[in-house]
């Protein structure tokens, strides 16, 4: 197959194709429970910041989108914790939480309410925690220390194909999907759904470090084995699908 024909098979997966689903049976119509809203943890979580806008520099919605830049060259100085907060909310917190917790309603909109992500932490330089890989709860609005990771920045390099800024960040944002919270419902069209929901997350944060004076750069150049052993995922009923540095710039 040359690439002209690989384009056009991925030019298709881009057209909707909800035709057929009306023929299946998912999960969600066999009355299957909802799949958990997060990943189970062990140990004591860290207490994120409760959100202060008092904190928040630029409140200005136009001047954020008007200034929202890709940036791939930071500074070596720590962010606040404060502001990693922050960033975690505007991205998956958690606004409310109906039907004993399944469904959650979050400041990114997910096909189905589904939010199928979890997000890892790589953290270098924030205030008050520990360089190693984290996961934040969104239920909890708070972080759980999972291990630390010997030459952690030339890591995050090579596992992003050689692109030196995400090793160098304070923290890089690193999004697995488990793909069944979204086939759950939607079934085998889940994918399209999960991969436009990524674009959600993404602008979120850049919006988000824009108000508080961060920078980051999405990337999808990203080798897929290596960042999953990095968070040790089994790639199959979760794996990494999106990247993003974060810093001061």
């Amino acid at each position: 197959m040359d690439h002209k024909q690989k384009c056009m098979e991925q030019r298709n997966f881009l057209k909707a194709n909800f035709i057929g689903l009306e023929n299946v049976i998912t999960d969600q119509m066999n009355s299957i429970d909802y799949p958990p809203v997060q990943k189970d943890y062990d140990g004591e979580p860290i207490k994120l910041p409760e959100i202060d806008t008092e904190r928040i520099p630029n409140k200005n919605i136009i001047d954020c989108i008007k200034n929202r830049r890709s940036r791939r060259k930071f500074s070596d100085e720590n962010i606040s914790l404060h502001d990693l907060s922050f960033l975690l909310w505007a991205t998956q917190g958690v606004q409310r939480k109906l039907n004993d917790d399944k469904i959650t309603l979050r400041p990114v909109p997910s096909g189905g309410a589904r939010h199928p992500f979890e997000t890892y932490l790589a953290i270098n330089c924030v205030d008050g925690l520990e360089k190693g890989i984290y996961r934040y709860l969104p239920l909890e609005h708070a972080l759980i220390f999972l291990f630390s990771v010997d030459d952690m920045k030339n890591k995050l390099t090579e596992a992003n194909l050689g692109q030196p800024f995400a090793g160098e960040s304070a923290v890089t944002f690193l999004w697995s999907v488990i793909p069944y919270r979204t086939e759950w419902r939607y079934s085998f069209v889940s994918a399209k759904t999960i991969l436009l929901d990524c674009g959600h997350l993404g602008q979120n944060l850049y919006l988000a470090c824009e108000a508080i004076g961060l920078g980051t750069c999405a990337i999808a150049a990203y080798d897929q084995k290596k960042c999953d052993d990095l968070l040790k995922l089994d790639r199959e009923d979760e794996f990494v699908v999106y990247v993003s540095p974060v810093g001061k710039y």
